[in-house]
């Protein structure tokens, strides 16, 4: 629908009144042929029950329709219209062009947005505060983000039970590739190299941590804290050809000769610093991973060089 002409400062030019609402052109477009000009509201409704122009019948589509010219355009904005809240006690005429501008400002508007004045913080439009209701607005706005929680945990149980699957077919799929490996030699080196990218992919995703206490490390692990940790490994995503390897490992008596006993961690102290620690995620532990850059001799870490090692005192 168009504007109002009662609105409009001054002589309006019948070019510039829309002949379906008789209002003065809001948003115009065109006929292609004719070249009428119409509210674009106006004509797409009326194109909804009939094909033709309402001017001179001629046949006319939606897609057919286009922008009026430029030379139309600032006719149009040369215009002087009255606020729409006048009857607020708006006093301000303006162009057409920047009424959209003013309207977004106009302190009379009522529907301009303003906080509550009651203290909830929520942002209603001006004509709304009388009737707000503190108390059923921000019990509504709860419900709605429980609504979002909810479908996000809906969507995280799909990814979870997606993620199941495809982790088994993952590990058919190396099973399959492990009993290649037993027969051909070419399979048993690629397989040797995916299982390497696999533990360094995951290695990479932990995060570096620094043991402060190495005094404090438990070289006897019980088997509820075993389990507990084994558990934190596959959460992690610990590749499975290496999880009981690790467990296995976290014990002092598989530890490289350079940490299997009290004396000899207490004399190799200085070494430690230079390990290269990656903490399982929420835990009191860490992977000791191979150190390529520096010099460790092998009875500080054995090849080829993952262990687990419990210790208080992790950064």
């Amino acid at each position: 629908m168009g504007f109002d002409i009662i609105r409009f400062v001054g002589e309006v030019d019948e070019e510039l009144l829309c002949p379906i609402c008789t209002g003065v052109l809001q948003d115009p477009v065109q006929a292609p042929a004719c070249e009428h000009a119409f509210c674009k509201g106006c004509i797409l409704e009326w194109l909804l029950r009939q094909s033709t122009c309402p001017v001179d019948r001629l046949s006319v589509n939606v897609l057919q329709l286009r922008p009026v010219p430029r030379i139309l355009k600032n006719l149009l904005n040369r215009l002087y219209i009255v606020c729409e809240n006048s009857s607020y006690g708006c006093q301000s005429v303006v162009k057409l062009d920047t009424l959209d501008s003013h309207l977004s400002e106009c302190e009379y508007n009522p529907k301009r947005p303003f906080p509550c004045e009651q203290g909830c913080g929520l942002i209603i439009p001006k004509d709304e505060h009388k009737d707000h209701n503190c108390v059923k607005e921000l019990r509504e706005l709860v419900q709605k983000q429980q609504q979002k929680i909810n479908e996000m945990h809906q969507d995280m149980a799909t990814y979870r039970y997606e993620m199941t699957g495809i982790k088994d077919e993952m590990r058919i799929l190396k099973g399959y590739v492990r009993a290649l490996r037993v027969c051909n030699p070419s399979v048993r080196a690629v397989a040797d190299e995916l299982e390497r990218d696999e533990i360094e992919r995951w290695s990479s995703s932990l995060p570096q941590a620094r043991v402060t206490r190495w005094g404090g490390m438990i070289s006897t692990p019980d088997e509820y804290l075993q389990n507990n940790i084994k558990q934190a490994l596959i959460e992690s995503g610990c590749p499975a050809h290496i999880l009981d390897d690790l467990v296995k490992n976290c014990h002092e008596r598989n530890w490289p000769s350079g940490l299997s006993s009290l004396e000899t961690r207490q004399h190799n102290r200085r070494h430690y610093d230079r390990y290269n620690c990656k903490r399982i995620p929420g835990k009191q532990a860490v992977i000791v991973l191979p150190c390529d850059n520096i010099m460790v001799s092998d009875d500080m870490m054995s090849e080829p060089g993952l262990i687990m090692i419990f210790a208080h005192g992790i950064e």
